[in-house]
């Protein structure tokens, strides 16, 4: 026969419920709070929607992006809390998409304050002096476009002002960037992109394994 439970049992066994279903509640908030913050400050992850990186980044490339690289912002104002040092050139940076602030763009770093960046031939100068392009930039289209038609391959020279940053991609005969709308200021960077943690490839249904790990330079 089953034991017959008192109200004083019953009344202890509803708060050891309660207890335990607060210590889980508590665990789960400071759990939820310390990925915000995390996520907020630290480190946030993003998924490369587009080719304009190809080939440092393709598209299904899940990368982490190192909030604190430049600098403690403000989340809402994008004040700069606790400075670090600034983006350089050759960085691979995520910032807010100056044209539509609802969306971010994911670029490298050609030209920095005071510098002077020009284009001729698809071949990139800054100061003068030809960029040091990293391994993964490439050209698909041997055509050459004139300045006059538009700036893909034959732009400039402009100067960055402060607080601006010249950015392209590296897929450069595919990518919609500074050549075409402009300066990204530095307080609408988010951060900077150093792995790459996974990698999907919708079109074969399956991930790319190889590229997992992987840091972008």
């Amino acid at each position: 026969m089953n034991p017959i439970k008192n109200n004083t049992t019953l009344n202890k066994e509803k708060g050891g419920f309660r207890a335990i279903f607060w210590e889980y509640a508590q665990a789960i908030l400071i759990a939820l709070v310390l990925a915000l913050f995390i996520r907020t400050f630290v480190v946030q992850a993003f998924k490369i929607p587009s080719g304009s990186m190809i080939k440092t980044l393709l598209i299904g490339d899940h990368i982490l992006v190192n909030k604190l690289a430049y600098g403690v912002k403000n989340p809402v104002t994008r004040t700069v809390w606790i400075k670090s040092g600034p983006p350089e050139r050759g960085d691979v940076i995520v910032f807010i998409y100056p044209v539509d602030r609802k969306k971010d763009f994911i670029k490298r770093v050609i030209g920095v304050p005071g510098d002077t960046v020009q284009i001729i031939n698809k071949k990139v100068f800054v100061n003068g002096k030809p960029f040091k392009e990293p391994p993964g930039v490439q050209h698909t289209d041997p055509h050459i476009i004139p300045g006059s038609v538009q700036p893909r391959d034959n732009f400039g020279p402009v100067t960055v002002p402060d607080e601006m940053l010249f950015v392209m991609g590296d897929n450069r005969d595919q990518s919609y960037d500074s050549r075409f709308w402009g300066f990204v200021p530095l307080k609408d960077v988010k951060g900077k992109a150093f792995i790459i943690y996974w990698s999907w490839d919708a079109e074969h249904f399956k991930p790319r394994l190889d590229r997992i790990g992987d840091l972008i330079h």
